[in-house]
C-alpha cells in the first residue's frame, strides 16, 4: 500500500481563527460604535490615575496618537489597523478631554478645620433635602477668614428654618467643611463630584438665614436664579394645588426639586425598584419629546390642508426638540437630564436630517458629546446604567424579528394581537433594561430589588401615558392660572403608583444586599454587555459571561472594623452583622455596611449595648467583644485617666480629637485619620492591616483635602 495522503481538512485552530476574521470583516460600519467606548476607557484611564498627569502629557498623547490615525488611514491597508489607530485616537481624545475639564473646573475649596464663619451670597437654587431643612446652593460673595481668592465658587449648606428661594441674597451662619471624602475605602467618592459641579465646600447653617441687599450678581448668576426661581415657584404651586403628597411627587418630576418628597414614599420607590421614577433622566425626556412628536402629527394628519402641505415628521421633531430644550431648563438641567437631552436632540434631528432616529449610531452621537463636555460622567452610576440601558434597548430592538403585516383581518383579532404584542415589548424592555442595569446598581447600590420587573410593568403604562402627559399640560396649565382637569388625571396617576410602591416594598424579601464586587469587575461588565449589544454574528454571545462578572467575581475579604472619616463614627463585624459604635453618622456606617453585604441594622442600640459601654464621650468594649474597638467622639482630646480607661480592655483606639500611646492597642489618633480619611481595619497573624480610602484616592485636584465630617 502506498502511503496514506496527509488531510486536506482544516485544522479546528485555522477554523475558528478563519470564522473569527470573517465575523469581524462582517462589522462593517459597526466599528463606528466603539469610538465612544473607546473615549470612555481613556476617560475612565484618566480617573483611575493616582497621580495627576501633565496637561502636556496629556495633548501630546493626543497629538501622537490623532497622527497614528492619520497616518494609517493614508497609507496603511489593513483595515484592522485602521480601526485599531482610529479607536487608540478616541481613547487618547478622552483623556485629554479629561485633564483640560479638570483644569477648566479648578475652584477654590473650603480649607479642613474654617469651623464656623458668617456666609454672604446668592442662592442660586435649592437642591435638595426636606421642605423642613432645605440644602441651598449658594454662590458666596464673602466667607469669613476666606481671601477673595480662596473664596469657592459655590457651596452647600443645610438650613434649619424656612425655605429659602432661588435669587435671594442672604447672610447665615454657619460650620463649613470641604467636601465629603469616600465614606469607606474604595467606596464613591462625592469630593469629584463636587469638583466638578464648582462646589467647594458644604455645612449647616446654625441660625437663621437673614435676607441682604448686596451689589447686583454677574448677568450668568441673574439669569439663572431667575430661571430657578421660577422652577422653585411652580413647585410650590403644584404642591399647593395637588397637596404634599402627590404634589410633592409632581414637583420632583417636573421641576427636580425633591424637598416634598414624603420619606416612606422615597423608600418604598426604592425598595420596589421604581426610585427610577423620581429622577429626571432618560425615561422622562423619552415620554414628554415622544408624547409632543406623537401629538403633533397627529394634529397634522387630522386637518387635511395641513397633511398635504406641511412635513409632519420634522415638523413633529423640531417641536419635540423644542419641549425637551425647555424640559431640560425647567428641571434645573441635573446630569441625567442634560445626557438625556442630548441623546432625545440627536434622536430628533436624526429626524430632521432624514435619518433613522432610535439607532445604536445615534447614541454613539450623543455619548461622544457627552464625554466631550463632560468626561467625568464615566465615573458616575447615571452615565453608566442610562447608556447601558440605552444600548441594550437598542441592540434588543435591532434584533426584533419584524413579523409582516396582515391584511383583512378582523378589528378584535387585530386588537388581541396588539395587546399580545404590547405586552410582551413592555415585558421585554422593564426585563431587559432591568438586566442591563443589574451590575451597577449591585456594585454602586449593592441593592437588588426582587420585584422590580413587575412593578415596573404595571407603572409603565401608567408612567408613560398617564402621569408625565398629564403633568405636562398641567404645568403649562399652571403656569397659565389653569391645569386643574391635567392636574387631577396625574393626581390619581401618582398616588396609584405610590400605592404600588408601598405594596411591592412591603412584600418579604423586597432587597437583597449584595456585597461590592472588585472593582475591576464592574468595568469588564459593562464591556461585556456592550459586546453583546454591538458585536455583530454569533460571538456576541461570549460576552455573556465577562457581562456577569459583578455576580460571579469572588468577594473581596471582610474587614473585622471600619472607621469613618475623621474618627466621627466607627463599627465591627460580629456575628454576621455590622454594628455601629454611635447612631448619629449613620450615612457612611449604611453605605459601609451594604458594600460588604451587611444589612444597616435598624436600631443598632440593643447590639451596641451588648457589645459596648457608651456614653456622649465615647465606647469600651466588652471582654467578649469580638473585635475590641473604642472610640473617643468629644472634640477635646481625652484627659491621661480617660485615655487610660479607653486603653485598658481595647485591641483598637480611635480618638477623633487628640493623640496618644497604649501599651498593647494600635491607636489611630486625630493626625493619622485627617491624613488617611475612612479606614477598613483587617486582621491578620501580623496585626492589623489597614487599608485607607485617602490612599486609594491619589494625589488628585479633589482628593488633596481630607474634610472634616459633621458633627
Amino acid at each position: 500500500m502506498g502511503a496514506l495522503a496527509p488531510s486536506t481538512r482544516p485544522s479546528r485552530a485555522a477554523s475558528a481563527w478563519a470564522a473569527v476574521r470573517d465575523q469581524a470583516a462582517a462589522q462593517g460600519e459597526r466599528w463606528v460604535l466603539w469610538a465612544p467606548v473607546a473615549a470612555g476607557l481613556g476617560a475612565a484611564g484618566y480617573f483611575a490615575l493616582l497621580d495627576e498627569p501633565s496637561l502636556v502629557l496629556a495633548g501630546g498623547l493626543a497629538a501622537l496618537a490623532l497622527a497614528g490615525a492619520l497616518a494609517a488611514a493614508r497609507w496603511s491597508r489593513s483595515r484592522l489597523l485602521l480601526v485599531a489607530a482610529a479607536l487608540a485616537a478616541f481613547a487618547a481624545c478622552g483623556f485629554a478631554a479629561s485633564a483640560l475639564r479638570t483644569a477648566a473646573v479648578a475652584a477654590p475649596v473650603v480649607p479642613a478645620g474654617l469651623g464656623v464663619v458668617t456666609v454672604e451670597g446668592f442662592v442660586l437654587d435649592v437642591v435638595s433635602a426636606s421642605a423642613e431643612r432645605p440644602r441651598i446652593l449658594l454662590a458666596p460673595t464673602w466667607i469669613q477668614g476666606l481671601s477673595p481668592q480662596a473664596t469657592p465658587a459655590r457651596i452647600r449648606i443645610t438650613v434649619r428654618d424656612g425655605l429659602i428661594g432661588p435669587g435671594q441674597a442672604i447672610t447665615v451662619r454657619a460650620l463649613l467643611n470641604p467636601p465629603p471624602p469616600p465614606s469607606a475605602p474604595g467606596a464613591y467618592d462625592f469630593a469629584r463630584d463636587a469638583f466638578f459641579d464648582r462646589i467647594g465646600g458644604s455645612g449647616l447653617a446654625l441660625g437663621r438665614p437673614q435676607v441682604v441687599s448686596l451689589a447686583p450678581a454677574p448677568l450668568r448668576f441673574r439669569i439663572g436664579m431667575a430661571i430657578d426661581a421660577g422652577r422653585w415657584s411652580l413647585a410650590r404651586r403644584l404642591v399647593d394645588r395637588m397637596g404634599p403628597r402627590t404634589g410633592g411627587l409632581a414637583a420632583a418630576l417636573v421641576t427636580g426639586h425633591q424637598a416634598w418628597l414624603a420619606e416612606d414614599d422615597v423608600q418604598a420607590m426604592r425598595d420596589s425598584g421604581l426610585a427610577h421614577i423620581l429622577s429626571i433622566s432618560g425615561i422622562h425626556m423619552a415620554i414628554v419629546g415622544g408624547f409632543l412628536f406623537a401629538g403633533a402629527r397627529l394634529l397634522i394628519a387630522a386637518w387635511p390642508w395641513a397633511a398635504l402641505r406641511v412635513p409632519a415628521k420634522k415638523v413633529a421633531a423640531a417641536g419635540a426638540l423644542l419641549a425637551v430644550l425647555v424640559y431640560l431648563v425647567i428641571s434645573g438641567q441635573p446630569p441625567p437630564a442634560q445626557r438625556a437631552a442630548i441623546t432625545a436632540g440627536v434622536a430628533f434631528l436624526a429626524v430632521l436630517l432624514d435619518r433613522r432616529a432610535l439607532t445604536l449610531h445615534s447614541l454613539a452621537v450623543a455619548a461622544l458629546v457627552v464625554l466631550a463636555l463632560q468626561p467625568e460622567a464615566v465615573t458616575q452610576p447615571g452615565f453608566q446604567m442610562s447608556f447601558a440601558a440605552t444600548a441594550a434597548l437598542l441592540a434588543m430592538a435591532e434584533a426584533w424579528p419584524r413579523a409582516s403585516r396582515e391584511i383583512q383581518v378582523p378589528f378584535a383579532i387585530r386588537a388581541v394581537q396588539a395587546v399580545r404584542t404590547w405586552l410582551l415589548a413592555g415585558f421585554m424592555v422593564s426585563f431587559v433594561a432591568g438586566l442591563a442595569t443589574g451590575p451597577f446598581a449591585i456594585q454602586h447600590f449593592n441593592r437588588v430589588t426582587v420585584w422590580g420587573l413587575p412593578a415596573n410593568l404595571l407603572t409603565e403604562a401608567l408612567s408613560s401615558l398617564v402621569v408625565l402627559p398629564a403633568l405636562a399640560i398641567g404645568a403649562v396649565g399652571v403656569a397659565l392660572g389653569g391645569g386643574g382637569t391635567a392636574l387631577a388625571l396625574a393626581d390619581w396617576g401618582l398616588k396609584l403608583t405610590a400605592d404600588v410602591a408601598h405594596a411591592f416594598a412591603g412584600f418579604p424579601n423586597a432587597v437583597l444586599t449584595v456585597a461590592s464586587a472588585p472593582a475591576w469587575a464592574l468595568p469588564v461588565s459593562f464591556l461585556g454587555l456592550l459586546f453583546v449589544g454591538l458585536w455583530k454574528g454569533r460571538l456576541r454571545w461570549l460576552g455573556l459571561p465577562f457581562f456577569a462578572m459583578v455576580t460571579l467575581a469572588p468577594r473581596p475579604p471582610t474587614p473585622a472594623a471600619w472607621i469613618a472619616a475623621e474618627g466621627a463614627n466607627a463599627a465591627i463585624v460580629a456575628q454576621g452583622k455590622a454594628t455601629p459604635l454611635r447612631t448619629t453618622q449613620r450615612f457612611g456606617y449604611e453605605l459601609w455596611s451594604r458594600r460588604r453585604g451587611f444589612t444597616p441594622l435598624d436600631d443598632p442600640e440593643p447590639e451596641i449595648a451588648r457589645l459596648f459601654d457608651c456614653n456622649r464621650d465615647g465606647c469600651i468594649p466588652h471582654d467578649d467583644t469580638p473585635v475590641r474597638l473604642a472610640g473617643w467622639w468629644r472634640r477635646i482630646p481625652p484627659r491621661p485617666e480617660q485615655l487610660a480607661e479607653l486603653c485598658a480592655g481595647a485591641e483598637v483606639v480611635v480618638l477623633r480629637t487628640g493623640e496618644g500611646a497604649c501599651p498593647s492597642a494600635l491607636v489611630l489618633g486625630q493626625r493619622a485619620l485627617a491624613a488617611g480619611g475612612a479606614a477598613e481595619l483587617y486582621r491578620t497573624k501580623a496585626g492589623w492591616r489597614i487599608v485607607w480610602a485617602q490612599a486609594l484616592r491619589g494625589k488628585r485636584p479633589w482628593s488633596m483635602q481630607v474634610g472634616e465630617a459633621e458633627e
